[in-house]
This record gives structure tokens, sequence and C-alpha cells, in this order.
């Protein structure tokens, strides 16, 4: 009983120094999560340091602040696009678009080959002879499309 009381008469430090332990653990436990619960445990600290509150209702601003704040944080991460410095990390055939290049082999049924940079690539596109000078257009998964200059 002697705890419970002792937290009763502590109550905002409590809070704010379990919103401070959450806060040290996210450096630990990676996911965000954490940062936000801490977050939530010291808002409900200053909120009971002002203003005296039952625990009852202490507890539920706590997992109202603390649920409200992790869906606000996964909504607008989830809708930001992720900003890359190598956005053509997994996509090689997609930073190729836009380039001009010399036809090595000739393209015959529709297909051919094509020396970019440390790769020979499948290209498709319209019959042509070897020495035409070509634009990428697009891809196909690994198949660059092409078209005559």
């Amino acid at each position: 009983m002697a705890l419970i009381e002792f937290l009763a008469a502590n109550a905002p430090w409590a809070w704010i120094i379990a919103g401070l332990i959450l806060l040290a653990l996210e450096l630990v436990v990676p996911g965000g999560y954490l940062l936000w619960l801490g977050i939530a445990g010291l808002i409900t600290g200053l909120v009971v340091l002002f203003e005296p509150i039952a625990w009852p209702f202490q507890w539920l601003m706590f997992g109202v602040l603390g649920v409200l704040a992790i869906v606000i944080w996964t909504r607008w991460s989830r809708g930001r696009p992720s900003q890359s410095d190598r956005p053509y990390l997994n996509r090689r055939a997609d930073s190729f678009v836009g380039q001009e290049a010399v036809l090595e082999q000739p393209i015959a049924g529709g297909f051919g080959r094509l020396a970019l940079g440390d790769s020979v690539w499948r290209i498709a596109g319209p019959d042509m002879p070897a020495g035409q000078r070509i634009r990428i257009t697009g891809s196909e998964g690994a198949v660059l499309l092409v078209e005559a200059i």
C-alpha cells in the first residue's frame, strides 16, 4: 500500500519520470512508438502537475494521448513520399530513360542488345540497323524500350 500512496502523492513526477524512461527506451528499441508514449507520459505529468486529476482519469488521458499520437504519426508517415539520395537504386532500368545511344548491333524481330554502363541490356523497339541513334523511352522489367532519333 505504501507504494500506491507514494505514487498518488507524487503523481506528476511519476508520469514525468515514466515519460523520460520511455523516451530513453526509444533510443534502444527501434520503431517510433515509445517516442509517442513517452511524450504522452510527459504531457500527462505536466497536466497533473498543474491540475490534480484522479488516477483513473490520468491513465485515460495517457492512453488517449498515446493512441492519438501514434495514429496521427502513422498516417502522416505513411502518406509522405520517401526521400532518397539514390532514387533509382533498385530500378536501374528507369535511370536510363531519356538517354541517347548508338546501336552497336541491329534490332531484329523487335529485340536487340545495348551496352550501357557496365551492363548489356535487352532492348525492344522497331527494327533498326547498327549505327542508328536511339533514345530510351521507358522500361518493362529489365527490357529497355527504345525509339529512333
